[in-house]
């Protein structure tokens, strides 16, 4: 079967189960070209909370599909390549968590929604790279220390930013923490008069030499905004796809081109033609964690953002 013909399977089925695709900016060209939405982990489980689908396909990792679950527990959530998991969330675990509360006790646990349901329903906040800074200025002094899990370089990047008492797991995206300094200036010297954007998970000596830093969906906005023509991007290069069709006139340099994160790219169009026949593998998160994550969560959408 050609590659257009599985896709016009998939649109097909998707109609007949009253289903939705939801592709996250990391995913294959291919996934996000026929995707209903496509976004950031958050934006995309908000899209599919209003939604009046009752079936949503999810294109990403295990912890997207769960926020999916939280926000939506009377929906379907299927995730093609239940496998598909990601490194940095499985650095942190509840047991972890309970750890760090007894290491920085009366702290306040803001936890990255790049965790597990299991993390979010022992933390007491949830944040985004697009909203972590409007988070920690939210809360009240005495919640000091804030205890951010589990990437320690959008930990770091925040702590510079906001007059907190700031701690941090150590973990990282093995996608961004590989990004160096030598990186970005090799890249501007090949490109001069480009500009330079990078994700808040890349290393603080990154971040000091981006002309611009932001959540994925915070540089699709940049793109759209900025003057400059050419535009070196610092994270997952499945962005490019985003990137280069909001702006055809524009050039995308990857920081690196070895930037892909395989659990992203695990998801084919023959993965998700199959959930869709089989209804399955299905992400359900277990009410008595599901309650308990949507309270962080809420407490973070409650957030004016800046």
């Amino acid at each position: 079967m050609s590659r257009e013909s599985l896709k016009s399977e998939i649109l097909k089925l998707l109609d007949e189960q009253n289903a939705i695709l939801l592709a996250h900016n990391y995913q294959q060209d291919e996934i996000q070209e026929i995707a209903h939405h496509t976004g950031d982990s958050l934006g995309l489980a908000q899209v599919a909370a209003e939604s009046d689908a009752g079936v949503i396909v999810f294109a990403g990792v295990h912890f997207m599909a769960e926020s999916v679950s939280i926000l939506s527990p009377e929906k379907t959530v299927l995730l093609p390549r239940v496998e598909a998991g990601c490194p940095m969330a499985d650095m942190i675990t509840p047991d972890g968590v309970q750890e760090l509360r007894r290491k920085y006790p009366g702290g306040t646990v803001v936890a990255y929604v790049n965790t597990t349901a299991a993390v979010k329903a022992v933390s007491d906040m949830c944040c985004t790279s697009g909203n972590a800074l409007s988070v920690a200025r939210s809360l009240p002094p005495e919640a000091d220390p804030l205890v951010m899990i589990p990437d320690q370089n959008l930990a770091q990047y925040v702590a510079g930013r906001v007059a907190r008492k700031i701690v941090w797991h150590d973990g990282y995206c093995y996608v961004h923490h590989r990004f160096t300094a030598a990186d970005v200036l090799e890249v501007r010297r090949r490109h001069p008069d480009a500009v330079f954007v990078a994700h808040p998970e890349c290393r603080p000596e990154v971040l000091a030499l981006a002309d611009r830093i932001a959540s994925t969906s915070g540089m699709l906005v940049f793109a759209r905004e900025t003057r400059s023509r050419e535009i070196i991007v610092g994270t997952e290069i499945g962005i490019l796809h985003g990137l280069r069709k909001q702006n055809p006139e524009k050039i995308f340099i990857p920081l690196s081109g070895d930037a892909i994160c395989s659990d992203m790219k695990l998801t084919r169009l023959e993965d998700v033609r199959d959930a869709l026949v089989n209804m399955g593998p299905v992400v359900k998160v277990p009410d008595k964690v599901r309650i308990k994550a949507k309270k962080p969560l809420d407490r973070m959408l409650a957030v004016p953002r800046d």
